[in-house]
């Protein structure tokens, strides 16, 4: 439960894993499929979700009102802030590092496998391009601020742009090449070691 609403949640709210690590219960408004996350630079945002993840999350909490949202499969060996703990199990905040074993090691027997967490950030920016989002929905959809930075994921496939080209007004679309997560790179990494633009 605890993987399929993480990897469910980070793709459908494009969030930065280490932003979705972060979230705390009491930080989820569970009604409105939304919660307060803090950005890249430090900056409060609203990361946002669809469906799927709303079903997932009240079973994944199962009655918890506060502590991370998700948490290690052991309670924690070394002392650490309460705000990383679950109150009364002592459970400790999921770590990015065993996040992405997680998600490697779930997709690792599927085509193009294994993946990075990055792959679906990237992937859910990339189909919201394909999907029609404009620049501003897809700024604010990634957290992004600046256009700059948001290119990389927005190079949208000729066979994502075919739609976009046969709907009324949009002679100024342009088919480019589809990238992978690799071309997004700043500061000599990707969002795999939360570095992401």
């Amino acid at each position: 439960m605890r993987e399929r609403t993480l990897f469910r949640l980070l793709y459908e709210s494009a969030a930065r894993a280490q932003e979705v690590l972060a979230l705390d219960v009491d930080g989820l408004d569970l009604r409105n499929r939304r919660a307060r996350a803090r950005r890249k630079g430090g900056a409060v945002d609203v990361v946002i979700w669809q469906t799927a993840t709303a079903r997932l999350l009240p079973r994944l909490l199962d009655g918890r009102r506060g502590g991370p949202v998700f948490l290690a499969g052991r309670r924690a060996r070394v002392e650490l802030p309460p705000a990383d703990l679950a109150p009364g199990s002592g459970r400790a905040r999921l770590s990015y590092r065993r996040a992405a074993e997680l998600f490697e090691a779930a997709t690792a027997d599927l085509p193009g496998g294994p993946w990075t967490l990055h792959q679906l950030r990237h992937s859910a920016l990339t189909h919201a391009a394909e999907d029609g989002a404009n620049t501003s929905t897809l700024l604010a959809y990634s957290g992004h601020t600046s256009v700059a930075s948001l290119a990389c994921y927005t190079r949208v496939s000729p066979e994502g742009a075919r739609p976009l080209a046969e709907q009324p007004g949009s002679g100024d679309a342009t088919p480019v090449t589809h990238t992978t997560a690799g071309d997004c790179k700043t500061n000599g990494g990707s969002d795999d070691q939360g570095r992401d633009a």
